[in-house]
């Protein structure tokens, strides 16, 4: 399977229910928390063109934000059945 990171905000619902997708499928991935770091919060303004949206995903490479949150989407995004 992919590496997978995903950026957050402990207050986001959206980051809560990827997160919880993820879990559910017994995906292995990396929490970032964006409010404990400054650079990571820069990095996702860049990778989302100057928006702060998370959760941002990072896999092998490659970036995406599922903000809102549709677990369909997030399905396609990382190759799996919804």
């Amino acid at each position: 399977m992919a590496n997978i990171r995903i950026y957050v905000s402990p207050w986001c619902g959206d980051c809560r229910n990827a997160k919880r997708f993820l879990d559910e499928r017994g995906l292995t991935y990396e929490t970032v928390n964006i409010d404990e770091q400054p650079d990571a919060a820069d990095l996702i303004v860049e990778k989302n063109q100057g928006k702060r949206k998370v959760p941002t995903f990072e896999v092998d490479g490659r970036w995406f934000a599922a903000s809102p949150f549709d677990p369909d989407q997030l399905a396609q995004n990382l190759g799996l059945d919804a």
